[in-house]
């Protein structure tokens, strides 16, 4: 059987997104039920598309080549109509889930090499969220099987040593959560602590580092709040009833009003703890809440956080801060980078800098010492993408493509949250 109900998904056919949910489900933790298209699904698309050849070809073939490849069998997934039994499983587990009226769906990708601490492939397939109608959860579903295969993923599994054509996509069909805040967690950071971040709307605003969301730092007994910095949330991802996906302001008075409020984030932190000892190893997690209360999204292992020394105390210059997303420090010259457009600029050892930190700058992390980002913070795709490198990073830092100078020497500090402009002797003066 190709469609599989949620709670009977396992990685190996459904990857490792749905089979930790699933385990979760079984926990009676506040997962969404959903189902599963298999993992065999996606490769008799692939034979019936007529690619599988040209995708065997791409792991060995030259960088110009394989993206040419990578091309042509993502165009053949899309062209293909799905067969008329994928079409009407579909159509039943739709009914299965939400009988009447249908609900709003999100449709997410579950990829067989997906959810290590070290592949967590954190934004590089895609998601898409407020799937209306029937026609609709096809075109979705064909796409998630042909974002394998974009330019972002393959360079992605490339890095990591993947051979695109081993693996495959499982996709994981859910009700949308009406989410009225959403964002992510750390059930165990290298100093001890869970991190809780938060932004108002539907989850990509986080994941995607399209606002500074709040953050609440926890004691891992009780849990026990600690800390709450309040983020810079402008603008939200909404979604109406009849399915209408927008980006949107946010009320200014709610710009720097925390999402979460003191009983609601100790209340988050022990769900974290739970799904922790469930999966038993340091997890990410996405959540959404709504009017029921959380719901757990995704949770995949943590890499391995080690306390590493801190960057230094204070440069002869000036420093931002913003939130810790990856340990460590590191030092070199910034490199500005405003738009995909000039990613090309970077050099090995040199330090981003950009303002919108997304998924689609993993194709540079091999070549950087260190991030700085204006949006984004500890629990967005980047910072994990960073974490698994073992990258420092610090997102959320207002400003930084106006105040840190191209080639001016920064010092990140990921422990800390902290960037370092060294003042060169041109200017002390």
């Amino acid at each position: 059987m190709e469609i599989l109900a949620l709670s009977a998904a396992a990685a190996p056919r459904c990857g490792s997104k749905a089979a930790a949910l699933a385990r979760l489900r079984g926990a009676s933790l506040p997962v969404p039920n959903g189902c599963v298209l298999t993992a065999e699904a996606y490769r008799s698309h692939l034979a019936a598309a007529g690619v599988e050849a040209v995708a065997r070809q791409v792991f060995r073939a030259r960088e110009d080549s394989a993206h040419r490849l990578a091309l042509e069998v993502r165009l053949g997934l899309l062209q293909m109509p799905l067969s008329t039994a994928i079409a009407d499983g579909l159509a039943r587990a739709r009914c299965d889930l939400s009988p009447d009226p249908p609900s709003l769906l999100a449709v997410r990708s579950s990829a067989l090499h997906e959810g290590g601490p070290s592949r967590s492939f954190a934004g590089q397939l895609e998601t898409f969220l407020a799937v209306a109608d029937h026609a609709d959860l096809l075109t979705a579903v064909r796409a998630c099987w042909a974002s394998l295969w974009s330019p972002r993923a393959v360079r992605y599994m490339l890095a990591n040593g993947v051979n695109p054509a081993a693996t495959a996509v499982a996709v994981l069909v859910q009700p949308l959560v009406p989410a009225m805040a959403a964002g992510g967690a750390l059930s165990a950071t290298d100093a001890g602590r869970i991190v809780l971040t938060a932004a108002w709307g539907l989850g990509p605003a986080v994941a995607q580092g399209e606002v500074v969301p709040d953050r609440y730092v926890l004691r891992r007994d009780g849990p026990v709040l600690e800390d709450v910095e309040a983020g810079r949330k402008s603008r939200m991802l909404t979604c109406s009833p009849d399915g209408d996906l927008r980006w949107q302001p946010v009320t200014p008075a709610l710009h720097s009003t925390p999402c979460l409020d003191e009983a609601q984030a100790p209340a988050l932190a022990r769900l974290v703890l739970r799904v922790e000892a469930v999966l038993d190893a340091p997890v990410e997690i996405e959540w959404a809440l709504d009017a029921e209360g959380f719901h757990l999204l995704q949770a995949r292992p943590a890499p391995a956080q080690r306390r590493r020394a801190p960057g230094p105390a204070s440069v002869d210059g000036v420093s931002l801060t913003g939130q810790p997303a990856g340990s460590g420090w590191a030092a070199g010259p910034a490199r500005l980078v405003r738009s995909e457009a000039e990613l090309n600029r970077v050099r090995p050892g040199d330090v981003l800098v950009t303002r919108v930190p997304g998924p689609a700058l993993a194709a540079i992390l091999p070549r950087v010492v260190a991030v700085v980002a204006e949006l984004g913070g500890s629990t967005s795709h980047l910072a994990a993408l960073a974490r698994e490198r073992r990258i420092p990073a610090v997102l959320g830092a207002g400003d930084a493509t106006r105040r840190i100078p191209e080639g001016a020497r920064v010092v990140v500090d990921g422990n800390r949250g902290v960037v370092h402009i060294e003042q060169t002797d041109s200017r002390r003066g």
